[in-house]
């Protein structure tokens, strides 16, 4: 409950949150399964404000300066931003047409995107009951979009591995460094060698994959998360008990570890890498879903 005075829910009204694609907009899915961090997004979406009811019902005066925000959060990165805001001086109606692009090597995870509509300054001849304070939130609402399913997402680069210590015809590459408390994001780079053309082409083409895209993307993937496992394994902090920070490799990891799997402890699995490496490969293939079409 808000210490001020607000409009109703209906002061605001809004069309759907729309994704902005080179073949025509489409309203906002739940989850986008194809996505990676070399795929920008650009979103848009309408909204109406109704700012004489707005300023009337939250005891404002006539000439009060509004704005509609719109903001970003991804949890995959731990980024936020604002996206767009709008100051808001007429009276009557007014449609907002909000536009937001984001790049994506600042997402990853759960993208939160919240629209608010809130005091442009402070009002020092505002009434006791009314908001005051500049920011104060008259209306708001949030929509979700995920952007990482089971597999696991982390910045990528495409680079010539002829110039590189990597093999010439290895055609990809996990690097994983820091310990396990740094930044996801600064920790893990996926190398695609641009010289092997069926992987390189598979990842541009991964927000809209041919099959033969699919299959190289699921190998890639199984790949780096059976690397990351074994990272993780063979490093004794890495534990249920462990309280790594939010979005943190360590906490990256361990959401890892619970999807591929669930309701087993890291000590049995340690175990079993360690006693029989060859079966625990064929768990991970297993957990992974290799191959498998969604």
């Amino acid at each position: 409950m808000l210490p001020y005075r607000v409009p109703s829910e209906d002061v605001v009204t809004t069309e759907p949150w729309l994704l902005v694609a080179p073949d025509g907009d489409v309203e906002l899915p739940e989850a986008l399964p194809d996505w990676d961090y070399q795929m920008d997004l650009h979103l848009r979406r309408t909204v109406r404000v109704d700012l004489d009811r707005a300023r009337t019902q939250s005891g404002l005066p006539p000439n009060t300066a509004l704005v509609l925000a719109a903001v970003w959060t991804a949890t995959g990165s731990n980024l936020s931003g604002p996206a767009q805001h709008v100051r808001l001086t007429d009276s009557g109606t007014e449609e907002v047409g909000l536009e937001v692009r984001l790049r994506g090597a600042d997402l990853g995870g759960l993208l939160m995107l919240d629209t608010a509509l809130v005091l442009a300054e402070r009002r020092s001849d505002a009434r006791p009951s009314s908001p005051r304070r500049a920011g104060s939130v008259l209306w708001s609402d949030r929509e979700f979009l995920r952007l990482q399913g089971d597999a696991p997402q982390f910045p990528m680069a495409v680079i010539d591995f002829a110039l590189t210590s990597f093999p010439d015809q290895a055609a990809w590459h996990l690097q994983i460094s820091g310990s396990l408390e740094s930044a996801t994001m600064g920790s893990l780079l996926l190398l695609v060698n641009e010289k092997n053309t069926v992987t390189a082409t598979a990842f541009e083409n991964a927000g809209k994959p041919r099959p033969v895209d699919r299959i190289v993307l699921s190998a890639v993937y199984a790949d780096a998360a059976r690397l990351m496992i074994e990272h993780a394994l063979g490093n004794d902090d890495f534990d249920e008990a462990s309280d790594f920070p939010d979005g943190s490799l360590g906490a990256t990891m361990l959401s890892l570890f619970d999807q591929l799997f669930p309701g087993q402890s890291i000590a049995d699995v340690r175990l079993r890498q360690r006693q029989s490496p060859a079966l625990f490969a064929s768990d991970l293939q297993a957990a992974v879903k290799i191959f498998e079409v969604s």
